[in-house]
């Protein structure tokens, strides 16, 4: 329980699920385990109670870059949060091996990288050597439910 105590050490709290909105079905995973790997879907920031964090809309016109990163870094809680469920102890992450992260852009916004450093700067700082990943960091015309963040993750998982 390395990895919960240090997140506790922070003052930092994982977020339940992702309730959607009503009349909204998504019909998958948030986290696949198939044999030494967790595949995490994409994840948005949310807050304490489970919602979407707002601020909303796109990064460089209605999301300052910082609120942008602010976003990401509640983005890798809310990832965080399932692998959590999923594995029952986030010291079975042995490595962080891949992050997609999607950052709603404004046309000509290009520091898309500013803004998921957010995401890494978390996930490093909770895991270290462990912690360094290959990552994308890609504009979006759009992001579901108005997000300015999207996060798709890989990681290499230890037995329990």
């Amino acid at each position: 329980m390395r990895i919960e105590a240090r997140l506790e050490q922070m003052g930092l709290h994982l977020p339940p699920p992702f309730q959607p909105p009503p009349g909204v079905v998504l019909p998958f995973s948030p986290v696949r385990i198939v044999g030494d790997r967790a595949y995490v879907s994409g994840h948005g920031p949310q807050t304490e109670d489970g919602a979407f964090a707002g601020p909303f809309g796109k990064v460089d016109r209605d999301v300052s870059v910082e609120d942008g990163y602010r976003a990401a870094r509640l983005t890798a809680l809310s990832v965080l949060g399932s692998l959590q469920r999923a594995l029952g102890d986030l010291d079975r992450v042995a490595a962080w091996l891949r992050v997609f992260g999607m950052v709603s852009s404004s046309p000509g916004f290009q520091r898309q990288p500013a803004v998921i450093n957010g995401f890494s700067d978390l996930i490093i700082e909770l895991y270290g050597a462990d912690g360094a990943h290959a990552r994308s960091a890609v504009g979006m015309a759009e992001l579901p439910f108005g997000i300015p963040v999207e996060v798709e993750a890989e990681v290499l998982i230890r037995d329990a």
